[in-house]
């Protein structure tokens, strides 16, 4: 799915109890994480919950796989991947992300400590890019 598919499909949700309900699907559907990488290692600081993600480098590009112990969070890590996985580290530098989360209206429907771990998850996959490339 891309994001412009992302965000009609927020847009054609009623309200937040729907797109909640929605977020925990997309969580639902993230590749499986190797237990290998639910390590100290591998997990995003700054998350209230916990939050690991595992970055491989595949044809130039850095693909993502995240998961964590809270659904409605697994559900964000999915958002993130989405806008961030499959790309070249230059193309996540130059991602504006917090125009899509507007878009997407995360930044007035999370809590301040959701909405720090999901800037904490960005964060955390653009030192992975800058050490990957």
């Amino acid at each position: 799915m891309t994001i412009e598919e992302l965000i009609d499909n927020f847009a054609f949700l009623d309200g937040w109890e729907e797109k909640y309900s929605y977020i925990i699907e997309l969580g639902s559907q993230l590749e499986s994480l190797d237990e290998s990488y639910r390590t100290e290692e591998w997990k995003v600081r700054g998350c209230q919950s916990q939050v690991w993600l595992e970055p491989q480098i595949k044809n130039g590009k850095i693909h993502f796989k995240g998961d964590s112990d809270a659904f409605i969070v697994k559900g964000l890590i999915a958002i993130v991947l989405m806008i961030y996985s499959d790309k070249s580290a230059q193309e996540i530098k130059e991602i504006e992300v917090e125009e899509i989360f507007a878009k997407l209206g995360l930044q007035e429907h999370l809590s301040p400590s959701r909405r720090n771990g999901l800037f904490s998850m960005v964060e955390k996959i653009k030192e992975y890019a800058d050490a990957l490339k």
